[in-house]
């Protein structure tokens, strides 16, 4: 299968840019209909997208700018929301003066947009691993794309087991992840991909298995209720510490574990030190490889309780 990548990660490759610095492969680029990626400079007063190619000038027409726009289904804000960020197109034509000389592209995001969809995303599955990038967040969950600028969603309650008040708490634009195709809604002209995130950061047992009775490590605290405050040790693990006055969420901490009880799937703290700061974006680590997953269980064998996904009834 043919990669497609999120926009922005084409761009600074070798071959990409080879293409959008020389003319002549800007005019062969029309002829094989290859996807290639610039940056949006400007979005004028029509919605057309003028794109920085350093041999030519490139316009990607508002109807051209993204499937859906010519119906509706997709609002023009996906096209303002372009400028000064990386998209990508297929040449449909190379225009000239009266003298044969190169002066425009004509240049489509939809097409490349439609061939990554029919390509790619109709031959995913329930379960299917892919890579996206994060473009924005809002509160009810991370929008990411996941080939050509299509966008998909990983709503807040499917970014962690770990709660969080906000996705900003988890990811930042621009972010590179991993997410999981959890069904496909094939009841629209383009069936759209419902993604979630946190069956790929491991089980209760494997995060556990990072920490040791005895140690004190970092933590953050997510909330504060009236029989203890819960400390977030990892993106799938939280633990319960006793009430201390004056902690709030989101609060940096440092913590002491008491105790790991798998049957319980509790983890006792005891809090050392408690202060404001900025969370730091670490990178996420996976506990899935490959590209496909069928079936995650998150609680240990001897809990009584089951926190599952099993892909394969999606």
């Amino acid at each position: 299968m043919e990669k497609y990548y999120p926009e922005g990660i084409l761009f600074d490759k070798p071959e990409n840019q080879n293409i959008i610095k020389n003319i002549d492969e800007i005019v062969s680029a029309a002829k094989t209909g290859k996807i290639v990626e610039a940056y949006a400079t400007v979005c004028d007063k029509e919605h057309n997208l003028i794109v920085d190619l350093p041999c030519i000038k490139g316009i990607i027409p508002r109807n051209e700018g993204a499937f859906g726009i010519d119906d509706g289904s997709t609002k023009d804000v996906a096209l303002i929301s372009r400028v000064n960020k990386p998209v990508c197109f297929k040449v449909l034509s190379v225009d000239t003066d009266n003298h044969g000389n190169p002066v425009s592209a004509h240049l489509s995001r939809r097409a490349a947009q439609m061939e990554c969809f029919e390509n790619y995303i109709c031959s995913l599955s329930s379960g299917d691993i892919i890579d996206a990038v994060v473009t924005h967040i809002e509160q009810f969950g991370c929008f990411v794309d996941i080939g050509c600028g299509i966008p998909s969603l990983i709503p807040v309650d499917a970014i962690s087991v770990s709660r969080i008040s906000h996705p900003s708490d988890r990811f930042y634009v621009s972010q590179k992840i991993r997410a999981v195709v959890k069904e496909i809604d094939k009841a629209r002209k383009y069936p759209r991909v419902n993604l979630t995130h946190k069956e790929l950061l491991g089980t209760w047992s494997e995060n556990a298995g990072l920490f040791s009775v005895g140690e004190t490590v970092a933590g953050i605290v997510r909330s504060v209720e009236d029989y203890g405050i819960f400390v977030e040790l990892s993106p799938n693990l939280a633990g319960l510490a006793e009430l201390r006055e004056g902690v709030t969420a989101g609060q940096q901490a440092g913590v002491y574990i008491k105790a790991l009880i798998p049957d319980k799937m509790k983890v006792k703290l005891i809090i050392t030190d408690v202060f404001d700061g900025q969370q730091r974006n670490k990178e996420v680590r996976y506990f899935v490889d490959g590209d496909h997953i069928d079936y995650w269980k998150y609680t240990p064998d001897e809990s009584g309780r089951i926190i599952e996904t099993d892909f394969t009834q999606q």
